[in-house]
Protein backbone atom coordinates (compact mmCIF):
# COMPACT_ATOMS: atom_id res chain seq x y z
CA UNK A 1 0.00 0.00 0.00
CA UNK A 2 1.53 3.43 -1.08
CA UNK A 3 2.05 5.92 1.71
CA UNK A 4 -0.61 8.56 2.18
CA UNK A 5 0.12 12.06 0.97
CA UNK A 6 -0.18 15.19 3.06
CA UNK A 7 -3.64 15.94 1.71
CA UNK A 8 -4.95 12.44 2.58
CA UNK A 9 -3.49 12.67 6.08
CA UNK A 10 -5.13 16.02 6.67
CA UNK A 11 -8.46 14.69 5.39
CA UNK A 12 -8.20 11.59 7.62
CA UNK A 13 -6.85 13.66 10.54
CA UNK A 14 -3.62 11.73 10.74
CA UNK A 15 -0.46 13.36 12.11
CA UNK A 16 2.60 13.91 10.01
CA UNK A 17 5.26 11.20 10.36
CA UNK A 18 7.87 13.80 11.20
CA UNK A 19 5.75 15.15 14.08
CA UNK A 20 5.60 11.68 15.62
CA UNK A 21 9.36 11.32 15.50
CA UNK A 22 9.94 14.70 17.04
CA UNK A 23 7.62 13.87 19.95
CA UNK A 24 9.62 10.74 20.64
CA UNK A 25 12.87 12.72 20.69
CA UNK A 26 11.49 15.32 23.12
CA UNK A 27 10.21 12.55 25.43
CA UNK A 28 13.62 10.92 25.52
CA UNK A 29 15.26 14.24 26.27
CA UNK A 30 12.92 14.76 29.29
CA UNK A 31 13.77 11.29 30.60
CA UNK A 32 17.50 12.05 30.33
CA UNK A 33 18.13 9.49 27.60
CA UNK A 34 20.55 9.96 24.76
CA UNK A 35 18.94 10.95 21.50
CA UNK A 36 18.68 8.30 18.85
CA UNK A 37 21.19 8.17 15.99
CA UNK A 38 20.96 11.00 13.53
CA UNK A 39 20.87 8.38 10.78
CA UNK A 40 17.68 9.14 8.95
CA UNK A 41 15.07 6.45 9.59
CA UNK A 42 12.20 5.99 7.30
CA UNK A 43 9.15 7.61 8.64
CA UNK A 44 6.75 5.14 10.28
CA UNK A 45 3.10 5.93 10.50
CA UNK A 46 1.53 3.95 13.40
CA UNK A 47 -1.89 4.21 11.84
CA UNK A 48 -0.63 2.70 8.64
CA UNK A 49 1.10 -0.13 10.56
CA UNK A 50 -2.08 -0.89 12.47
CA UNK A 51 -4.09 -0.89 9.24
CA UNK A 52 -1.62 -3.32 7.62
CA UNK A 53 -1.77 -5.73 10.68
CA UNK A 54 -5.58 -5.66 10.63
CA UNK A 55 -5.61 -6.47 6.90
CA UNK A 56 -3.21 -9.41 7.44
CA UNK A 57 -5.37 -10.85 10.24
CA UNK A 58 -8.46 -10.76 7.98
CA UNK A 59 -6.74 -12.49 5.07
CA UNK A 60 -4.68 -15.05 7.12
CA UNK A 61 -6.24 -18.41 8.07
CA UNK A 62 -7.66 -18.57 11.57
CA UNK A 63 -5.11 -20.02 14.05
CA UNK A 64 -6.33 -22.51 16.61
CA UNK A 65 -6.94 -21.10 20.12
CA UNK A 66 -4.22 -21.88 22.62
CA UNK A 67 -4.95 -24.92 24.68
CA UNK A 68 -5.98 -24.19 28.22
CA UNK A 69 -3.80 -25.56 31.01
CA UNK A 70 -6.04 -28.18 32.56
CA UNK A 71 -3.50 -29.49 35.07
CA UNK A 72 -4.72 -29.41 38.69
CA UNK A 73 -3.50 -26.62 40.84
CA UNK A 74 -1.57 -29.10 42.97
CA UNK A 75 0.73 -29.87 39.91
CA UNK A 76 1.77 -26.29 39.51
CA UNK A 77 4.96 -25.40 41.19
CA UNK A 78 4.31 -24.09 44.72
CA UNK A 79 6.50 -21.57 46.44
CA UNK A 80 7.01 -23.97 49.45
CA UNK A 81 7.98 -27.66 49.96
CA UNK A 82 5.51 -30.16 51.43
CA UNK A 83 6.91 -32.30 54.26
CA UNK A 84 5.02 -35.47 55.22
CA UNK A 85 4.10 -35.57 58.95
CA UNK A 86 5.35 -38.59 60.92
CA UNK A 87 2.76 -40.97 62.50
CA UNK A 88 4.28 -40.70 66.02
CA UNK A 89 3.93 -36.94 66.23
CA UNK A 90 0.38 -37.14 64.82
CA UNK A 91 -0.61 -39.72 67.47
CA UNK A 92 0.95 -37.65 70.28
CA UNK A 93 -0.93 -34.57 69.13
CA UNK A 94 -4.25 -36.43 68.93
CA UNK A 95 -3.66 -38.13 72.33
CA UNK A 96 -2.85 -34.80 73.98
CA UNK A 97 -6.01 -33.28 72.57
CA UNK A 98 -8.03 -36.27 73.84
CA UNK A 99 -6.61 -35.99 77.37
CA UNK A 100 -7.25 -32.25 77.43
CA UNK A 101 -10.88 -32.65 76.36
CA UNK A 102 -11.37 -35.50 78.85
CA UNK A 103 -10.19 -33.29 81.71
CA UNK A 104 -12.43 -30.48 80.54
CA UNK A 105 -15.43 -32.86 80.45
CA UNK A 106 -14.61 -34.28 83.93
CA UNK A 107 -14.38 -30.83 85.51
CA UNK A 108 -17.63 -29.87 83.82
CA UNK A 109 -19.39 -32.95 85.20
CA UNK A 110 -18.04 -32.35 88.72
CA UNK A 111 -19.23 -28.79 88.60
CA UNK A 112 -22.68 -29.85 87.43
CA UNK A 113 -22.87 -32.52 90.18
CA UNK A 114 -22.01 -30.01 92.91
CA UNK A 115 -24.80 -27.76 91.63
CA UNK A 116 -27.46 -30.42 91.02
CA UNK A 117 -26.59 -32.69 94.00
CA UNK A 118 -25.31 -30.56 96.89
CA UNK A 119 -22.99 -32.28 99.38
CA UNK A 120 -24.80 -33.70 102.41
CA UNK A 121 -23.82 -32.23 105.74
CA UNK A 122 -21.94 -34.83 107.85
CA UNK A 123 -23.83 -36.40 110.70
CA UNK A 124 -22.20 -35.31 113.98
CA UNK A 125 -22.72 -38.80 115.38
CA UNK A 126 -21.10 -40.49 112.38
CA UNK A 127 -18.28 -37.95 112.08
CA UNK A 128 -17.29 -38.35 115.71
CA UNK A 129 -14.04 -40.26 116.11
CA UNK A 130 -14.55 -43.83 117.36
CA UNK A 131 -13.76 -44.27 121.00
CA UNK A 132 -10.50 -46.04 121.59
CA UNK A 133 -10.94 -49.13 123.78
CA UNK A 134 -9.22 -48.82 127.11
CA UNK A 135 -6.86 -51.43 128.53
CA UNK A 136 -8.50 -54.68 129.58
CA UNK A 137 -9.15 -55.19 133.27
CA UNK A 138 -6.37 -57.24 134.92
CA UNK A 139 -8.60 -60.28 135.45
CA UNK A 140 -5.77 -62.66 136.37
CA UNK A 141 -4.48 -60.37 139.12
CA UNK A 142 -8.04 -59.75 140.36
CA UNK A 143 -8.67 -63.52 140.61
CA UNK A 144 -5.40 -64.09 142.47
CA UNK A 145 -6.09 -61.28 145.01
CA UNK A 146 -9.70 -62.38 145.55
CA UNK A 147 -8.61 -66.00 146.08
CA UNK A 148 -6.07 -65.02 148.73
CA UNK A 149 -8.63 -62.82 150.44
CA UNK A 150 -11.32 -65.56 150.39
CA UNK A 151 -8.96 -68.12 151.95
CA UNK A 152 -7.98 -65.72 154.78
CA UNK A 153 -11.49 -64.32 155.22
CA UNK A 154 -13.16 -67.74 155.73
CA UNK A 155 -10.35 -69.19 157.87
CA UNK A 156 -10.37 -68.35 161.58
CA UNK A 157 -9.23 -69.69 164.89
CA UNK A 158 -10.08 -67.88 168.10
CA UNK A 159 -6.78 -69.07 169.56
CA UNK A 160 -4.69 -67.22 166.92
CA UNK A 161 -6.66 -64.23 165.56
CA UNK A 162 -3.49 -62.40 164.47
CA UNK A 163 -2.82 -65.01 161.76
CA UNK A 164 -6.05 -64.13 159.94
CA UNK A 165 -5.46 -60.37 160.35
CA UNK A 166 -1.98 -60.56 158.79
CA UNK A 167 -3.21 -62.51 155.78
CA UNK A 168 -6.03 -60.03 155.15
CA UNK A 169 -3.80 -56.96 155.49
CA UNK A 170 -1.65 -58.13 152.55
CA UNK A 171 -4.55 -57.77 150.08
CA UNK A 172 -6.48 -54.83 151.61
CA UNK A 173 -5.82 -51.05 151.47
CA UNK A 174 -3.48 -49.53 154.03
CA UNK A 175 -5.31 -48.80 157.30
CA UNK A 176 -8.30 -51.06 156.55
CA UNK A 177 -10.01 -53.02 159.32
CA UNK A 178 -8.40 -56.45 159.27
CA UNK A 179 -11.09 -58.02 161.48
CA UNK A 180 -13.38 -57.78 158.42
CA UNK A 181 -16.55 -58.38 160.45
CA UNK A 182 -15.31 -61.41 162.49
CA UNK A 183 -16.25 -61.46 166.19
CA UNK A 184 -13.11 -63.41 167.13
CA UNK A 185 -14.79 -66.71 168.06
CA UNK A 186 -14.93 -70.22 166.63
CA UNK A 187 -12.73 -72.18 164.23
CA UNK A 188 -13.01 -73.02 160.51
CA UNK A 189 -10.64 -74.34 157.87
CA UNK A 190 -10.56 -73.70 154.10
CA UNK A 191 -9.79 -76.79 152.03
CA UNK A 192 -9.90 -75.37 148.47
CA UNK A 193 -10.42 -72.09 146.64
CA UNK A 194 -11.54 -71.76 142.99
CA UNK A 195 -11.68 -68.26 141.40
CA UNK A 196 -14.40 -67.63 138.85
CA UNK A 197 -15.84 -64.81 136.75
CA UNK A 198 -14.49 -61.24 136.94
CA UNK A 199 -17.18 -58.59 136.30
CA UNK A 200 -15.67 -55.10 135.73
CA UNK A 201 -17.56 -52.05 137.03
CA UNK A 202 -17.11 -48.26 137.06
CA UNK A 203 -14.04 -46.46 138.48
CA UNK A 204 -11.69 -49.44 137.97
CA UNK A 205 -13.76 -51.64 140.24
CA UNK A 206 -14.74 -55.26 139.68
CA UNK A 207 -16.55 -58.15 141.33
CA UNK A 208 -14.83 -61.53 141.51
CA UNK A 209 -16.72 -64.74 142.11
CA UNK A 210 -14.82 -67.26 144.25
CA UNK A 211 -15.97 -70.77 145.24
CA UNK A 212 -14.54 -71.93 148.58
CA UNK A 213 -14.60 -75.42 150.15
CA UNK A 214 -14.79 -75.00 153.94
CA UNK A 215 -14.80 -77.46 156.85
CA UNK A 216 -16.14 -76.13 160.17
CA UNK A 217 -14.34 -77.39 163.29
CA UNK A 218 -17.39 -77.08 165.54
CA UNK A 219 -21.16 -76.96 165.43
CA UNK A 220 -22.87 -74.56 163.06
CA UNK A 221 -24.60 -72.74 165.96
CA UNK A 222 -24.17 -72.67 169.76
CA UNK A 223 -26.39 -75.16 171.59
CA UNK A 224 -29.58 -73.91 173.19
CA UNK A 225 -30.02 -74.35 176.94
CA UNK A 226 -31.24 -77.82 177.68
CA UNK A 227 -30.91 -78.98 174.05
CA UNK A 228 -28.39 -81.51 172.75
CA UNK A 229 -25.39 -80.03 170.92
CA UNK A 230 -25.84 -79.41 167.19
CA UNK A 231 -23.92 -81.72 164.87
CA UNK A 232 -20.82 -80.48 163.13
CA UNK A 233 -21.38 -79.60 159.49
CA UNK A 234 -19.40 -81.56 156.92
CA UNK A 235 -17.11 -79.87 154.41
CA UNK A 236 -19.10 -77.98 151.81
CA UNK A 237 -18.76 -75.40 149.10
CA UNK A 238 -19.94 -71.83 149.37
CA UNK A 239 -19.70 -68.87 147.01
CA UNK A 240 -18.14 -65.50 147.76
CA UNK A 241 -18.45 -62.25 145.76
CA UNK A 242 -15.30 -60.21 146.47
CA UNK A 243 -15.20 -56.46 145.53
CA UNK A 244 -11.83 -55.27 144.22
CA UNK A 245 -10.39 -52.07 142.74
CA UNK A 246 -7.31 -51.28 140.68
CA UNK A 247 -5.29 -48.50 142.32
CA UNK A 248 -1.61 -47.55 142.41
CA UNK A 249 -0.69 -50.26 139.90
CA UNK A 250 -2.21 -53.02 142.07
CA UNK A 251 -5.54 -54.69 142.70
CA UNK A 252 -6.81 -54.62 146.30
CA UNK A 253 -10.01 -55.62 148.07
CA UNK A 254 -12.20 -52.59 148.78
CA UNK A 255 -14.44 -53.97 151.54
CA UNK A 256 -16.29 -56.92 153.02
CA UNK A 257 -17.48 -59.55 150.53
CA UNK A 258 -20.84 -61.31 150.39
CA UNK A 259 -21.56 -65.02 150.73
CA UNK A 260 -23.74 -66.35 147.87
CA UNK A 261 -25.24 -69.72 147.12
CA UNK A 262 -23.73 -72.45 145.00
CA UNK A 263 -25.97 -74.36 142.53
CA UNK A 264 -26.77 -77.85 143.81
CA UNK A 265 -26.80 -79.29 140.29
CA UNK A 266 -25.48 -78.28 136.93
CA UNK A 267 -27.60 -77.44 133.87
CA UNK A 268 -29.21 -80.19 131.83
CA UNK A 269 -26.71 -81.56 129.32
CA UNK A 270 -27.70 -81.88 125.66
CA UNK A 271 -28.27 -85.30 124.19
CA UNK A 272 -25.05 -86.26 122.46
CA UNK A 273 -25.09 -88.80 119.66
CA UNK A 274 -22.38 -91.40 120.04
CA UNK A 275 -20.46 -93.02 117.16
CA UNK A 276 -21.85 -96.09 115.44
CA UNK A 277 -20.40 -99.32 116.86
CA UNK A 278 -18.43 -101.99 114.97
CA UNK A 279 -19.11 -105.18 116.93
CA UNK A 280 -16.83 -107.39 114.83
CA UNK A 281 -13.82 -105.14 115.27
CA UNK A 282 -14.66 -104.76 118.98
CA UNK A 283 -14.50 -108.54 119.53
CA UNK A 284 -11.25 -108.69 117.53
CA UNK A 285 -9.49 -106.06 119.72
CA UNK A 286 -11.06 -106.72 123.17
CA UNK A 287 -8.07 -108.74 124.42
CA UNK A 288 -5.65 -105.99 123.25
CA UNK A 289 -7.55 -103.35 125.25
CA UNK A 290 -7.69 -105.55 128.41
CA UNK A 291 -3.92 -106.20 128.27
CA UNK A 292 -3.28 -102.48 127.92
CA UNK A 293 -5.31 -101.46 131.02
CA UNK A 294 -3.72 -104.25 133.08
CA UNK A 295 -0.24 -102.95 132.18
CA UNK A 296 -1.50 -99.38 132.62
CA UNK A 297 -2.24 -100.00 136.30
CA UNK A 298 0.91 -102.09 136.79
CA UNK A 299 3.14 -99.24 135.65
CA UNK A 300 4.53 -100.82 132.46
CA UNK A 301 2.91 -99.64 129.21
CA UNK A 302 5.83 -99.90 126.81
CA UNK A 303 5.12 -103.48 125.81
CA UNK A 304 1.44 -102.83 124.99
CA UNK A 305 1.66 -99.48 123.17
CA UNK A 306 2.52 -98.78 119.55
CA UNK A 307 6.06 -97.68 118.58
CA UNK A 308 6.48 -93.96 119.24
CA UNK A 309 3.45 -93.73 121.59
CA UNK A 310 3.86 -92.02 124.97
CA UNK A 311 1.42 -93.18 127.67
CA UNK A 312 2.66 -92.53 131.25
CA UNK A 313 1.64 -95.27 133.74
CA UNK A 314 -0.90 -94.72 136.53
CA UNK A 315 0.32 -93.80 140.03
CA UNK A 316 0.75 -96.35 142.81
CA UNK A 317 -2.37 -97.45 144.67
CA UNK A 318 -4.47 -98.09 141.56
CA UNK A 319 -5.18 -101.65 140.39
CA UNK A 320 -7.43 -103.01 137.68
CA UNK A 321 -10.62 -104.80 138.63
CA UNK A 322 -11.82 -105.41 135.05
CA UNK A 323 -12.72 -103.83 131.75
CA UNK A 324 -16.48 -103.58 132.07
CA UNK A 325 -17.06 -102.92 128.37
CA UNK A 326 -15.26 -102.12 125.13
CA UNK A 327 -17.08 -100.65 122.13
CA UNK A 328 -15.19 -100.05 118.89
CA UNK A 329 -16.26 -97.24 116.57
CA UNK A 330 -17.25 -98.06 113.03
CA UNK A 331 -14.50 -97.14 110.59
CA UNK A 332 -11.69 -98.38 108.38
CA UNK A 333 -7.98 -97.99 107.84
CA UNK A 334 -4.95 -98.50 110.07
CA UNK A 335 -6.16 -96.10 112.82
CA UNK A 336 -9.32 -96.91 114.82
CA UNK A 337 -10.96 -95.69 118.05
CA UNK A 338 -13.34 -96.93 120.72
CA UNK A 339 -14.72 -96.39 124.24
CA UNK A 340 -13.80 -98.49 127.29
CA UNK A 341 -15.47 -98.58 130.73
CA UNK A 342 -12.95 -99.64 133.36
CA UNK A 343 -13.33 -100.46 137.10
CA UNK A 344 -10.39 -99.57 139.34
CA UNK A 345 -9.58 -100.51 142.92
CA UNK A 346 -8.48 -97.32 144.70
CA UNK A 347 -8.61 -96.13 148.33
CA UNK A 348 -10.37 -99.29 149.52
CA UNK A 349 -13.17 -98.83 146.96
CA UNK A 350 -14.03 -99.61 143.39
CA UNK A 351 -14.40 -96.73 140.93
CA UNK A 352 -15.70 -97.05 137.38
CA UNK A 353 -14.31 -94.67 134.77
CA UNK A 354 -14.60 -94.11 131.02
CA UNK A 355 -11.77 -93.81 128.47
CA UNK A 356 -11.37 -93.10 124.78
CA UNK A 357 -8.78 -95.46 123.30
CA UNK A 358 -6.96 -94.95 119.99
CA UNK A 359 -5.61 -98.06 118.24
CA UNK A 360 -3.15 -98.40 115.38
CA UNK A 361 -2.19 -101.40 113.27
CA UNK A 362 1.45 -102.45 113.54
CA UNK A 363 2.86 -104.79 110.89
CA UNK A 364 6.03 -106.91 111.08
CA UNK A 365 7.69 -109.28 108.65
CA UNK A 366 5.45 -112.25 109.51
CA UNK A 367 2.37 -110.77 111.24
CA UNK A 368 0.39 -107.69 112.14
CA UNK A 369 -1.43 -106.68 115.32
CA UNK A 370 -3.33 -103.80 116.92
CA UNK A 371 -1.72 -101.73 119.67
CA UNK A 372 -2.76 -98.69 121.73
CA UNK A 373 -1.50 -95.35 120.35
CA UNK A 374 -3.17 -93.02 122.93
CA UNK A 375 -5.69 -93.01 125.76
CA UNK A 376 -7.82 -90.14 127.15
CA UNK A 377 -10.26 -89.98 130.04
CA UNK A 378 -13.91 -89.19 129.34
CA UNK A 379 -15.96 -89.55 126.18
CA UNK A 380 -15.05 -86.31 124.34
Amino acid sequence: MPPLGPTARRVLGLPDPGDWERKKQRKRAKQGLAPQSAVPQPAVNPWETAAQQLLQQRTAPTAPAPALDTRPAAEHAAPWATVEERSGSAFARRFGRGVLWTLVAAFALLGAKSVLIPKKAPDPVESAAPAQPGPAYPADEAQAVASRYARAYLSWDEATPETRAALLAAVMPDGADTKAGWDGKGKQDVLAVEPGTVTPAAQNQARVRVDVLVRPAGPAAPPKPGAPPAPTLPAHWLGLDVPVVQAGGRVVVTGPPGIVGVPKTGPKAPELAGPEADSAFGEQTAETVTKFFTAYAAGDTEAVTAPGASVPPLPAGVSLVDVASWTADKGSGADRSGTARVRWQIGGAQLEQTYRVELTRVASADAQRWQVAAVHGGTA
